[in-house]
C-alpha cells in the first residue's frame, strides 16, 4: 500500500463514529472503513479535523489507528496535529509503528508571518522525524493561517518527507495553477495535490492540476467516479455528475453543522449506527434534518446510489 508524490484518486477523510452516549462505536468504524475502500477510495485519512480528533483520549486515538490500519486494504494516513510537538511526535511514531503510511500536519492557528509558518513546519518535521512521510494541510478557513503558493513551495522544498499537499484554500484554484507552473518551470519538485472543502470545487480542481480529493463528503463513490471521468477526458459528464450533487455538497459546507450533515448522510446510507458527535458539537435541528432528507430524495432521482 503506497503513499507517494504520485498518489492520485480519493483519500476519504473519515469521521469518527460515536454512540449516543459518546462512547466509540467500534463496529461502525469497521463498516466505515469497508465503505470507503469498497467505494473505490485509494486511501483513508483518519483523526483529521472532521474526525473530531481533539475530543479523543490518547488511548482512543491509538485504538482507532490500530483498528482502521488492521482492517484497511488501502493506505491510511493519520492526522497528528497537536498544540505541542511532544504529543505530535508520540502519535506520529506510534501511528507509523502500527502500519500507517504517513501523517498529516496542519499549522497551528497562532502562526501569522511567512517566517513563522516555515519555521513551524521545520520544527514539526524535526519532532516527528524526517523519515516519516507527511501531508501538508492548507486549510485557512478553519485554521486561520494563510499560506501563499510561495510559502507552500518553500515548505515542500525544505522537506523531502512532505509528499502531498491537502489543498483547502478558498478561493484556491489559482494557487493550484501557480504551484503546477512552478513545477513545470523546474522550480519545485514533484508532489501530490489532493483537495478538500467537501469537494466544493472539485469540478475544476483536476483541470488546474489536482490529483484528486482528500475529503469526507458522504458519497465518496461519486467522488471517485468524478475523478475517473476527468481522467478519461469526459468533461461534460463529470460536470453533470458534480451538478447533481452540488446542492448537498453546498449544504454540508455550512460552518458549524457540516460534520452533523455528513454523519446524518452516512447514517442514512447505513454506514454508521448513529450520527452522534462527541460534545461539544452542533446537532441538526429537525428542520435541518428534513432539508437534508429532501436533498437526498431529489439527488436520488438523478443518481441512483442516493436512492436511500
Amino acid at each position: 500500500m503506497s503513499f507517494s508524490t504520485q498518489s492520485k484518486g480519493v483519500y476519504a477523510i473519515a469521521t469518527t463514529p460515536f454512540l449516543p452516549d459518546g462512547s466509540l462505536d467500534t463496529p461502525s468504524v469497521d463498516r466505515l472503513t469497508d465503505f470507503y475502500q469498497d467505494s473505490g477510495c485509494t486511501g483513508i485519512t483518519i483523526l483529521g479535523i472532521m474526525g473530531e480528533a481533539p475530543k479523543l483520549e490518547p488511548s482512543e486515538s491509538r485504538a482507532i489507528i490500530r483498528q482502521v490500519v488492521g482492517r484497511s486494504r488501502v493506505p491510511v494516513i493519520v492526522g497528528v496535529s497537536a498544540p505541542g510537538f511532544a504529543a505530535m511526535r508520540s502519535l506520529a511514531r506510534d501511528a507509523m509503528d502500527m502500519g500507517a503510511v504517513g501523517v498529516m500536519i496542519a499549522p497551528t492557528p497562532a502562526l501569522r508571518t511567512d517566517e513563522q509558518i516555515i519555521s513551524y513546519f521545520g520544527q514539526a518535521v524535526e519532532a516527528v522525524g524526517d523519515d516519516v512521510p507527511w501531508v501538508l494541510q492548507d486549510y485557512p478557513l478553519t485554521l486561520n493561517v494563510v499560506m501563499s503558493a510561495s510559502v507552500v513551495a518553500k515548505v515542500i522544498s525544505n522537506h523531502s518527507s512532505c509528499l502531498m499537499l491537502k489543498h483547502e484554500d478558498w478561493p484556491g484554484l489559482e494557487k493550484i495553477s501557480r504551484l503546477r507552473a512552478m513545477q513545470k518551470a523546474g522550480e519545485l519538485r514533484p508532489f501530490s495535490i489532493l483537495c478538500g472543502n467537501g469537494g466544493m470545487f472539485l469540478d475544476f480542481e483536476p483541470e488546474r492540476g489536482a490529483d484528486g480529493a482528500m475529503t469526507g463528503y458522504g458519497f465518496p463513490d461519486m467522488l471517485n467516479e468524478l475523478i475517473g471521468l476527468f481522467a478519461a477526458g469526459k468533461r461534460d459528464e463529470a460536470h453533470d455528475l458534480f451538478d447533481a450533487h452540488l446542492p448537498l455538497i453546498r449544504y454540508e459546507q455550512q460552518l458549524g453543522i457540516g460534520l452533523a450533515v455528513r454523519k446524518h448522510v452516512l447514517k442514512r446510507r447505513g454506514v454508521i449506527t448513529s450520527d452522534a458527535q462527541r460534545k461539544p458539537g452542533l446537532a441538526l435541528s429537525e428542520t435541518a434534518r428534513a432539508e437534508v432528507d429532501y436533498l437526498l430524495q431529489r439527488l436520488g432521482r438523478r443518481d441512483k446510489r442516493a436512492a436511500l
